[in-house]
C-alpha cells in the first residue's frame, strides 16, 4: 500500500524552469544520417505535470535523455533555471544529473546485488561522509512512505514489479530533485500496479510540486498530466 501525503523538500524556481530551444539530434554513420529530433521548442513551468506522447520511434526517450543531460543534442539549447546545460563541463552536468533531476525508467535499472535500501542510497553516495547518515535516514523514510518499510533488506528479485518501480521512484527522490523524468514508468507493469504508480506520481506533483515530465505512447496514461504534447517523427505536432 502506498502511503499518502509524502513530505518532500523541493526548491522555488521561476516559471519556465526548463526551456528547450530548437533542439535537434542526429545520428550519423558513413553512408546516412538519421534525424531523431527536428527543431524541438518547448517550455516547462515549475510544478507542471507534462506528458510527451507519441508512437514508438518518435524520439520521446531521446528527448527525455537530452532534458536530463544524459545525451547531448546535435544543436540547440537546453536551459535549466536559466543555464544552458550543454555549455557546462561534463563534471558539472554529472552533478546536475545527480542533484537536480530524478530518473524513473520502464525497466527499473535496479542493481540486483544490492538490497532495496542500498539501491535507494546509491545516488546519495556523492554526499560528504558527514551527510551520509542524514541521507540514510531519509532513504528509510522514503521507503516507509512508499509502502516498502518491510522490504528494505530485500533484493530486487524478491520484489514485485510494482514494488520495484516504487523502489526506483524512491531512488530518484533521494537527492530531492526539482524534476522527475519518467520514461514509460508503467510500461513494464500490470494495469493495477500501473494505476498505483500513476497515482503516486500525481501525488508527488500536486502535493509536493515536483515537476514531472513523463513520456508514453498511451493516451490514457498521458491524460493524467496537466498538459499533453505530441511527438511524431522527431517533431512536435500542433
Amino acid at each position: 500500500m502506498v502511503r499518502k501525503n509524502l513530505q518532500l523538500t523541493t526548491y522555488n524556481l521561476p516559471p519556465n524552469m526548463l526551456e528547450i530551444k530548437n533542439v535537434c539530434k542526429s545520428y550519423r554513420d558513413r553512408s546516412s544520417v538519421l534525424d531523431v529530433l527536428k527543431g524541438i521548442n518547448l517550455s516547462v513551468e515549475e510544478g507542471e505535470f507534462l506528458a510527451i506522447q507519441g508512437p514508438s520511434g518518435a524520439g520521446k526517450s531521446t528527448l527525455l535523455h537530452i532534458l536530463g543531460a544524459l545525451d547531448e543534442p546535435t544543436s540547440g539549447e537546453v536551459l535549466f533555471d536559466g543555464a544552458n546545460l550543454y555549455s557546462l563541463g561534463e563534471s558539472e552536468r554529472a552533478k546536475f544529473r545527480n542533484l537536480r533531476v530524478g530518473f524513473v525508467f520502464q525497466f527499473f535499472h535496479l542493481l540486483p546485488e544490492l538490497n532495496a535500501l542500498e539501491n535507494v542510497l546509491l545516488p546519495g553516495l556523492l554526499k560528504s561522509w558527514w551527510e551520509r547518515k542524514k541521507v540514510c535516514n531519509y532513504a528509510k523514510a522514503l521507503l516507509e512512505r512508499l509502502g516498502l518499510s518491510n522490504r528494505m533488506r530485500h533484493l530486487p528479485s524478491q520484489l514485485s514489479g510494482g514494488e520495484q518501480q516504487r523502489l526506483a521512484i524512491a531512488r530518484a527522490l533521494i537527492n530531492k530533485p526539482q524534476v522527475l523524468l519518467c520514461d514509460e514508468p508503467t510500461g513494464n507493469l500490470d494495469s493495477e500496479n500501473g494505476k498505483k504508480i500513476l497515482s503516486l506520481l500525481k501525488e508527488l506533483n500536486s502535493n509536493e510540486r515536483v515537476t514531472m515530465i513523463l513520456v508514453t505512447h498511451d493516451s490514457d496514461i498521458a491524460a493524467n498530466a496537466d498538459r499533453v504534447i505530441h511527438l511524431k517523427d522527431g517533431s512536435l505536432l500542433g
